[in-house]
């Protein structure tokens, strides 16, 4: 065990905080994806004051800074950075652009692999994302917003504390790649069928920060991914 309370990956691991605390951080989780299925996508959940797709951009914001926020309360506990959930920061250019790299490799080979999978399940991921995808430059600026907090933010709940978890749980981090993912799949509610293929990005991300030892190249590539499917939809109009 380290001094951080970062286990390696050979020896056995330690829950970061007891069950019910994995239960509070799943509660809005759950409930961000149930209510956005009823609701057709996250246009639907208004703020007053605000348009509805910009609403959803909030609701959104909102929910998974509050999760982290969660996890980094249990952290703090425990005398754990987030830094060390994540592996460390960049100590060099040359580090940001290889995982740079190796986040955009990724992509490569998993949005066709995704893009296949849904269009043999009948459904379509872009179909999901119309409602919500932005249409003005402001959108368009907190779509930026929204995507970094989903890389960041989703991949430190389900590739960070979650795979923890269900790794200290289970003993099996195989079987905890496997949880995460099925958490991940259903955390997005508005894509109702094409849940199954977000299950498997998730596991897909799993693997990597599983082999990078790090939760910086997934964050990248999904951040990337969600801003780019953004900024196609926005110019597509």
């Amino acid at each position: 065990m380290s001094r951080l309370g970062i286990s390696s990956p050979d020896t056995p691991e330690e829950p970061l905080a007891p069950w019910w605390h994995t239960l509070l951080v799943l509660v809005p989780l759950a409930a961000g994806s149930i209510a956005s299925a009823y609701q057709h996508g996250l246009p639907n959940a208004h703020v007053p004051g605000i348009g509805s797709r910009l609403s959803g951009y909030f609701t959104v914001l909102v929910q998974e800074w509050l999760v982290v926020l969660l996890i980094w309360l249990a952290l703090r506990r425990r005398g754990i950075p987030v830094g060390a959930l994540v592996s460390g920061r960049w100590q060099t250019l040359g580090a940001f652009f290889r995982d740079l790299g190796l986040a955009i490799g990724f992509l490569v080979v998993a949005i066709p692999v995704v893009g296949v999978l849904a269009y043999l399940l009948g459904g379509n991921a872009d179909s999901s994302l119309a409602n919500i995808t932005p249409k003005t430059e402001f959108e368009l600026l907190m779509w930026l917003a929204l995507a970094a907090t989903g890389g960041f933010c989703e991949e430190l709940v389900f590739r960070g504390y979650l795979t923890r978890q269900f790794g200290s749980w289970t003993g099996s981090r195989a079987f905890a790649i496997v949880l995460q993912g099925v958490a991940f799949g259903l955390a997005h509610g508005y894509y109702h069928r094409i849940m199954v293929v977000v299950m498997i990005q998730g596991w897909l991300l799993g693997l990597l920060a599983h082999w990078r030892k790090s939760l910086r190249p997934g964050m990248l590539a999904h951040g990337l991914q969600d801003f780019i499917g953004g900024m196609v939809a926005f110019m597509q109009g």
